[in-house]
């Protein structure tokens, strides 16, 4: 039974009205009351609380009035320029996979065809100058970095998320990007930011600049430092910036380069056998709990610690030691440990601060709302098809859950690629 603690009525976008609250108590009691008959309903419940507040928000110009600002201490940027574009093209980035896969009427494939509205209305609004929530893409460095993910997102799913917007709007966008070049790219995973705008505007047909792609493709390739690894930078810190950005984007740059003509097919596996193992090793970091270690920076980015596993999985490209069942488990069990901790979102349904829960202190000193929702990042498999094995299959057992219980386990070894 659904709780009815409803009050005043409000208006959403495309006519439909919600009481306030009923929505939050809605998703909370799919989640918490009634249990979900799957982990896809799980993941997909949870994904679209998570997103519905920044995306419809911005689908009704309402992303700046609405959303909150809690921003770490010591926090050095300037957060009402910055966060609202984080929120969107870091929701996007996660969301996408999802999104493009093609309609249904379940109850999931409604959630999917709203939150596809909501993106495109908001996309709309984000480079309407005329726009309430026009979003900065022309003052401070951190665009840089959010517009690289948005433009992440929308190669993930192009043909819905891009293709069927109408011209003005593309051209805006396009127009925003090309003005990032004034931009210099901070010496470490940023180079990737610039690549990754320049390998959009490749793959959009516009005009490019390949020095960017290239420059951001060498250096990752430089800063690798063998066994899955690379440095972020020229200098190695144990964090999961590998996770976060350097693996999945430098794969996504690498498949554009490829289809043009700009990057080789052998680059692209290699970086791909680089990201199976990372992945390996990511997956042993999750412990029988549920729980992983907390060490580096960005550590409220959550289950965007976990993207190279559910991009690989997305595409199939999972390592034999690696069954997409046991990833889909692993990876469940931490869903569950930090989105289900009290104070991870606020009353009205926004991300807090904090791995588990509301923890201000564990933020760094360029994190606000908007960072957070790079926790998408984690649900990618999402966009393969129920009737994926991936989903399909019987839950397994982790790695750390067979050692730690004394069950047969494989032994693990370096990778030399």
């Amino acid at each position: 039974m659904l709780r009815r603690s409803f009050v005043k009525a409000v208006p959403l976008a495309g006519g439909l009205t919600f009481c306030k609250s009923s929505l939050a108590n809605f998703i909370n009691d799919s989640i918490e009351n009634k249990g979900p008959a799957s982990d896809r309903e799980y993941w997909s419940t949870l994904l679209y609380k998570i997103a519905h507040p920044v995306l419809s928000n911005l689908s009704r110009n309402t992303l700046k009035k609405q959303m909150p600002l809690e921003k770490a201490p010591g926090y050095s940027l300037k957060a009402e320029k910055v966060s609202h574009l984080e929120a969107f093209g870091r929701t996007v980035c996660g969301v996408a996979p999802w999104l493009a896969l093609p309609h249904d009427d379940s109850a999931e494939g409604k959630k999917r065809k709203e939150l596809l509205r909501f993106c495109q209305e908001g996309m709309t609004n984000a480079v309407n100058p005329s726009s309430p929530d026009y979003l900065n893409f022309r003052s401070e460095a951190q665009p840089l970095v959010d517009a690289a993910h948005l433009c992440q997102g929308l190669l993930r799913a192009y043909d819905v998320l891009w293709t069927p917007l109408d011209n003005t709007t593309k051209q805006r966008f396009l127009l925003e990007l090309k003005q990032l070049r004034r931009i210099t790219p901070a010496y470490n995973n940023w180079v990737l930011f610039a690549a990754m705008v320049e390998a959009f505007l490749l793959k959009a047909g516009d005009d490019y600049e390949p020095y960017r792609i290239l420059m951001g493709i060498r250096k990752i390739q430089e800063w690798y430092k063998g066994d899955g690894w690379y440095a972020d930078g020229p200098d190695f810190a144990l964090d999961y910036y590998n996770s976060y950005v350097i693996h999945s984007m430098l794969a996504d740059i690498l498949q554009v380069g490829k289809d043009r003509g700009l990057a080789g097919k052998e680059e692209l596996e290699l970086a791909f056998k680089r990201m199976q193992r990372y992945s390996v090793l990511l997956e042993r970091l999750i412990s029988p709990e549920g729980t992983y270690p907390a060490i580096g920076r960005s550590m409220p980015y959550r289950t965007a610690a976990f993207q190279p596993l559910s991009h690989l999985a997305l595409l199939h490209r999972l390592p034999p030691e690696l069954p997409g069942p046991q990833v889909r488990s692993a990876v469940t069990a931490v869903m569950k440990r930090i989105f289900e901790a009290k104070g991870t979102f606020d009353q009205h349904g926004w991300l807090k601060i904090g791995i588990c829960g509301s923890q201000w202190e564990v933020a760094d000193s360029y994190t606000s709302t908007g960072s957070l929702y790079i926790c998408t990042e984690g649900f990618l498999a999402l966009g393969l098809p129920p009737d994926d094995p991936f989903w399909s299959e019987p839950g397994r057992e982790w790695t750390s859950q067979l050692v730690w219980s004394g069950k047969p386990v494989k032994n693990d070894h370096a990778s030399h690629y």
